[in-house]
């Protein structure tokens, strides 16, 4: 272990209170998606304090803190940290005034991203980087509250529900070469590398019927609700139809069923995501939703609106590189390691992936959760794990990648083979995905 490595280790450690405290704040203060206003404040405010310049306001909350911006050409680093949270009220450490709560881990990649932070910006440190860092606060990981950001896209704010997406199409990565991001998990440890996951589209579908009395008149009403029932049982029989391998998921939920029990329902929405491993899949099982839903529709004499926006591309496998895994294994104790088999694939989704068809995103895990994620029943009960050794990792990531006039970090840019050249190509191809189909009540 070289002294660079040591002073790392060294600083993280000195300020173990700092970086626990941080994490917890932001774990009792959970936020959703394009709202993490205070979440966003506590990271630029602790960004300042470590001397480092700070732009805000991307994407409505996202920032960036640059270290080393005079080496930017050499290369450019993000290490990133996701602000928000899931509307999970019942979890211990819930918002009370939002609902919000950190079921998913990411306030562990904050109290990490700040951990990085202060000891990559230790003056010896920050000398012995071949390039720039940009510590990314990035919103809206979670894809939820589909009306919300519909109405933040009306508003000319966003025009995508990922973060990432939209902090792609607006160019802030356009001065990153490569990244890298992490992900807690109830396994305990530190788990290198990663495998693949699903892509997905989001629809909002909404059922028009004709409101009557239900118990009066109820021949003279259209029941939405009820074609709603039939979609629904379509789409479940539309479902020996997806392949294994496809890992398709299609998860919908009923946000409005009617408005009052003796009336008959004249509105009925549905929100579902269309997930798949491949774009083609992706489609397939789109196609099929809408089908399923237009029968209800049929059935009941009912109209329907189905709207249809762009999500996340599947995310990409990607291995630890050789020169990190060795650093990572100087540090922590073998039984601690795991590497993450790149064959590997998750039915979930992450806009990560976006991230990485235009770029290289290097990609750990660490534990220190318990419970399941996105549930209520989450928790952190190892916070060195969740903590501290994502500081860590995150930390010798960045080193290891940028010293040796960033030797590693050129070379992975170098033999990368993003799947667009560049946003506009990204975006050109998300907006396929985008469109809304009509059919009026008879």
């Amino acid at each position: 272990m070289d002294q660079i490595m040591q002073r790392i280790l060294r600083v993280i450690e000195e300020h173990r209170q700092e970086i626990i405290g941080f994490g917890r704040d932001i774990y009792d203060h959970a936020e959703l998606g394009y709202k993490e206003h205070r979440t966003s404040k506590c990271f630029t405010s602790e960004m300042e304090r470590l001397g480092l310049p700070v732009q805000r306001d991307l994407a409505i909350t996202g920032a960036k803190a640059y270290l080393n911006p005079e080496k930017a050409d050499t290369a450019s680093l993000a290490l990133l940290g996701e602000l928000d949270a899931l509307r999970i009220p019942a979890q211990a450490h819930a918002n009370a005034e939002t609902g919000a709560a950190h079921c998913c881990g990411h306030h562990a990649q904050m109290a990490g991203l700040l951990g990085a932070a202060i000891a990559l910006s230790d003056k010896e440190v920050a000398a012995a980087l071949d390039g720039q860092v940009i510590f990314f606060a990035v919103p809206a990981e979670e894809y939820g509250e589909v009306d919300f950001k519909k109405q933040l896209m009306k508003e000319g704010k966003i025009a995508y529900g990922g973060g990432k997406c939209e902090l792609l199409r607006i160019g802030a990565f356009e001065e990153v070469d490569l990244a890298v991001t992490h992900h807690i998990t109830t396994e305990p440890g530190i788990h290198l590398g990663s495998g693949s996951s699903n892509g997905f589209v989001s629809k909002v579908i909404t059922l028009h019927g004709r409101a009557a009395h239900a118990a009066a008149g109820p021949e003279k009403g259209v029941n939405a609700l009820s074609a709603v029932s039939l979609g629904l049982q379509a789409l479940g029989l539309n479902r020996e139809t997806f392949r294994d391998e496809d890992c398709v998921r299609v998860h919908p939920i009923v946000t409005r069923g009617g408005d009052l029990v003796n009336v008959v329902p004249e509105t009925a929405v549905v929100e579902t995501l269309v997930r798949g491993r491949t774009l083609e899949a992706i489609e397939d099982a789109s196609k099929k939703t809408d089908r399923s839903f237009r029968a209800g529709a049929l059935a009941m004499g009912a109209g329907i609106t189905i709207e249809t926006m762009p999500g996340y591309l599947p995310s990409l496998p990607q291995e630890t590189p050789e020169p990190i895994l060795r650093a990572v294994e100087e540090v922590f104790p073998p039984e601690k390691l795991h590497i993450t088999d790149s064959r590997t694939h998750g039915g979930g989704s992450t806009d990560v992936g976006d991230v990485q068809h235009l770029m290289p995103v290097l990609t750990f895990h660490t534990g220190g959760a318990v419970g399941g994620l996105h549930s209520s029943e989450f928790d952190i009960t190892d916070e060195e794990n969740a903590y501290m050794d994502t500081a860590r990792v995150f930390a010798l990531y960045a080193y290891a990648l940028l010293k040796d006039r960033a030797k590693l970090a050129r070379e992975l840019k170098k033999t990368y083979q993003p799947r667009f050249a560049g946003k506009e190509a990204y975006t050109d191809y998300l907006e396929q995905f985008r469109g809304s189909w009509e059919e009026t009540l008879p």
